[in-house]
């Protein structure tokens, strides 16, 4: 389709100024240099004159993704190393999946309030602990699956009092997390 409609529409697009129809300068052909590179595309809220913007430049998707990447995996071991300490029986209560979730849920509220509102967080904490660690520790997939495994165990009471528990403890635990962080650090800066 080199030489076709679409070719001579994309050549056509790709000569276009910035401005958009109607603004001036619409339709304006982009002065070409031979073997020049096309200019790269930058964010348009970021203006590069003014230093704290233009490191938000320097964070890449791929460190954001890694960071990520490696807090889940400390996560999933936490995860994991709680439910080998505390098993379960096929058709027994979910604890070491119940005390993961409610734990993470605290976790989660007291991370919150700790870089939202008290200490200047470096803009790779939030992904790192709230993403990765706290998002890989936590795991409200697998207490749907308990919850679905116990039913077809025939103990649909104790799935149902376990799906209820989960989802009111976790709320209760992420508010209580909260609270306890915003006491913690109001008193710390009345001392």
């Amino acid at each position: 389709m080199s030489h076709g409609h679409g070719a001579a529409m994309d050549e056509h697009a790709s000569t276009q100024g910035p401005a958009g129809p109607g603004e001036p300068g619409a339709g304006d052909p982009v002065p070409k240099t031979a073997g020049a590179a096309p200019p790269l595309a930058t964010d348009p809220d970021v203006d590069l004159h003014v230093p704290q913007q233009r490191q938000e430049l320097r964070h890449h998707p791929a460190v954001r993704l890694g960071t990520i990447a490696a807090g889940g995996v400390l996560g999933a071991f936490g995860r994991y190393g709680l439910s080998v300490a505390i098993p379960h029986a096929r058709i027994g209560f979910p604890w070491s999946t119940f005390l993961t979730n409610v734990s993470g849920a605290f976790l989660i509220g007291v991370l919150m309030v700790l870089i939202a509102e008290v200490l200047p967080a470096h803009p790779l904490i939030r992904p790192f602990l709230g993403v990765g660690v706290l998002g890989g520790y936590t795991t409200f997939s697998t207490s749907i699956v308990d919850t679905q495994q116990l039913v077809v165990a025939g103990a649909a009471r104790t799935a149902l009092l376990y799906l209820v528990a989960t989802l009111a403890c976790a709320v209760l635990a992420t508010l209580a997390g909260t609270l306890l962080a915003r006491t913690v650090a109001t008193r710390r800066r009345q001392a």
